[in-house]
């Protein structure tokens, strides 16, 4: 008996076998060469980069912060800017990451690359990567080595417009039943917007682009999803899939964005990235529980990379206590007291031995700057 393929339906989890969107892959060596191309360049937009880093070497910095940026004295390259992720409390260097793209058919006949799209948006991915760490040890799961990006041609309010859908459908439909009149008003929503983007002929359909987004939210549980647009009169959109992943206003709060004209008036700029952190970022507030995962907890966890000891656990708060995440919660490590790094004071271990195995790679940020 044939096996019945499954239908596409708002209220139940879509997998990623039913999109009819292509998936395009940029690996880890792709990404290295995007960023080491971006680097070699000479303009104002790289400048205001270096200009933020360097503002952050003056910063005071405390044990606690859940978020942290530096820049040790090195050059302006991956290697010396280090990041405290916030599933784990270590201070890492930025690195690369796998980039899947699920684009319309036609972008694929037309045979365009995908590099633009990334190279588009390849500062705030960097960052966006570093707080999360990749391979976990404690758990045997891939962090956020892998970041989705859904292509669409929307314009500005079409953008906003589908990102409220999203946060709907999340708040009352992502792992639980909702009322018939939430039911109700998804429908109709998602009506109205099928409509709106089919009058205007955009690629992809809603349906598509609903059903991706969400498949990729049951199947692959990220932090964030992408919701990219090349369209000049509209922006792309972040969309974060817990509070904690939201970058600190406190950190970002003059980040460049934008273009690097001083005197263009326009709101120019490519990827919407939240520099007033919650109050500007968009979050879909997704409630898992058994099969959908455990709640998000965040950690202070031995820096050394190879060690699995946790200091001490966070368990989700506040907004969005009902938020959860469980590709990195299924195992959970060891929990005990630190000792922080007595020269820095921005990292713990468990032991003088894990200090000492680690120094090669903390003695980078460590030893170079001044904690005076």
């Amino acid at each position: 008996m044939a096996k019945r393929q499954p239908c596409y339906s708002l209220f139940h989890p879509p997998t990623l076998s039913m999109t009819e969107l292509v998936k395009i892959t940029l690996d880890q060596h792709e990404s290295l060469e995007l960023i080491d191309k971006w680097l070699a360049e000479d303009n104002m937009k790289i400048d205001s980069y270096i200009d933020f880093f360097s503002q952050q070497r003056d910063q005071k910095r405390g044990p606690h912060q859940k978020q942290i940026l530096v820049w040790n004295k090195g050059d302006f390259l991956l290697e010396n800017i280090f990041c405290r992720t916030v599933d784990t409390g270590r201070l890492m260097p930025l690195r690369s990451w796998t980039t899947h793209v699920y684009c319309h058919r036609s972008i694929q006949d037309r045979k365009r690359s995908m590099k633009p799209v990334v190279r588009n948006m390849l500062p705030e991915l960097l960052l966006l990567r570093a707080m999360h760490e990749g391979w976990l040890a404690y758990a045997k799961k891939i962090g956020c080595d892998e970041i989705f990006i859904i292509v669409t041609d929307l314009q500005r309010q079409e953008m906003d417009e589908v990102t409220e859908y999203f946060k709907l459908v999340c708040r009352h439909a992502f792992g639980r039943v909702c009322k018939p009149s939430i039911q109700h008003r998804i429908q109709l929503e998602h009506m109205r917007i099928t409509h709106t983007l089919n009058r205007h002929r955009r690629t992809p359909c809603f349906p598509q682009i609903d059903l991706t987004l969400r498949a990729i939210l049951y199947e692959k549980k990220p932090r964030f999803i992408i919701l990219f647009s090349p369209q000049h009169t509209s922006y792309s959109q972040i969309l974060f899939t817990h509070e904690s992943y939201v970058p600190d206003e406190e950190i970002f709060f003059d980040y460049p964005v934008g273009c690097p004209n001083p005197c263009c008036p326009d709101n120019c700029e490519v990827l919407r990235f939240p520099k007033r952190g919650l109050e500007s970022a968009n979050v879909l507030k997704i409630k898992r529980g058994g099969k959908f995962g455990k709640r998000v907890k965040q950690r202070s966890m031995c820096n050394w990379i190879g060690c699995d000891v946790c200091f001490e656990e966070e368990p989700s708060r506040t907004r969005s206590s009902g938020s959860s995440e469980g590709s990195e919660n299924s195992l959970d490590p060891p929990t005990q007291r630190g000792q922080l790094c007595s020269k820095c004071r921005l990292v713990k271990y468990c032991s003088l031995e894990h200090q000492r195995k680690d120094w090669g790679e903390h003695k980078k940020v460590c030893a170079k700057m001044d904690w005076d």
